[in-house]
């Protein structure tokens, strides 16, 4: 039986966890909110973040981050990519020597413009090839209800990569492996800000027309960068590049990132659309990216709009317009 730590008991960390002990893993969740580690303790439900589904007995919850990976031979990261850095300087001290850390977390810190690989491996001290980054189109509800799915696991060490593949994959879901941890990370973090701006053209009423030409393009632009830092284009093709794009932006999506760009879409106001407990990780993102493409010399035009429209210097309508006017071109792909 596998030892793992999950860290971070939002909806999306919950299902994991959820999913690991069903697939026999021995897992300890832990939670900064005692209201989380006490309901799942006494209730077996998470009640903040995923109050409909019951916890298996698999599954313990501590608040104690040294408690929770005692002895864990796998830590999975699954925190707000902007919040992780003092996590895992928290976290440095009571990792074993040997263990795993899958990051399942998807964003670009913002003041470093660092991917989760290398905040992890720098604030760890960590072998780049015991990291593995874990992505793909996977909704949290649909995981912890058993819903098949399917998702990559990326490192650099391919013994340990089938290792965690056979130890988490179960007949409701599957993983792939991949080598390329760049292209997955970029892929994950930039579909999100895909799906702020598929969320606003749905808020507009822009249609369906709008909303394909918008996942198409997206998905050039994503791999356009994600190819100058390093990705393989062939990543962005996969599950998760197009196949987390398109469940992200489709419409009755269960994405935060498109929830709330159909908010802003209809006018609300950003600070009411962050105010909530789960976070929308393309807004932060959308500044990252825009400050990465212009750094490396990427025209990301839907980017720079939704970096745009975050920043209030457009609003979202003039915005589609300003997108629609743009120079005539041919189409390429990369």
């Amino acid at each position: 039986m596998m030892n793992i730590a999950v860290v971070g008991a939002g909806s999306w960390g919950t299902a994991l966890a959820i999913h690991l002990a069903r697939a026999g893993g021995k897992v300890a969740l832990w939670a900064r909110e005692a209201e989380v580690v006490e309901g799942i303790r006494e209730r077996r439900v998470n009640p903040l973040f995923l109050p409909e589904m019951r916890l298996p007995d698999g599954v313990r919850a501590t608040g104690d981050l040294a408690e929770a990976v005692a002895g864990a031979g796998t830590v999975v990261l699954v925190v707000p990519v902007q919040f992780a850095r003092a996590v895992l300087r928290e976290l440095h001290p009571h990792l074993g020597a040997n263990a795993s850390v899958v990051s399942a977390s998807k964003g670009i810190e913002v003041g470093s413009l660092a991917r989760m690989d290398e905040l992890v491996t720098a604030e760890l001290r960590l072998a780049p090839e015991a990291f593995v980054a874990l992505s793909g189109p996977s909704f949290a509800r649909e995981v912890a209800a058993g819903l098949p799915t399917a998702a990559v696991l990326a490192g650099r060490d391919g013994d340990r990569l089938r290792r965690l593949q056979r130890a988490f994959s179960t007949a409701s879901f599957r993983f792939y492996t991949a080598s390329d941890v760049v292209g997955v990370e970029l892929a994950g973090a930039l579909k999100n800000v895909i799906a702020l701006a598929a969320g606003m053209g749905e808020g507009l009423g822009l249609g369906r027309n709008a909303a394909a030409a918008l996942l198409t393009r997206g998905l050039h632009e994503i791999a356009r960068l994600g190819v100058r830092l390093g990705g393989r284009e062939e990543t962005f093709r996969g599950l998760a590049g197009m196949g987390d794009l398109v469940l992200t932006c489709s419409p009755g999506s269960l994405s935060r990132n498109r929830s709330a760009g159909e908010r802003l879409g209809r006018g609300e106001t950003l600070a009411d659309v962050v105010a909530g407990r789960e976070v929308a990780e393309g807004i932060p993102t959308a500044r990252a990216a825009a400050a990465l493409a212009r750094r490396h010399g990427v025209e990301m035009p839907i980017t720079f709009t939704v970096e745009a429209i975050l920043d209030g210097a457009i609003e979202p309508r003039a915005a589609v317009s300003a997108l629609m006017t743009r120079e005539l071109k041919s189409e390429t792909i990369l």
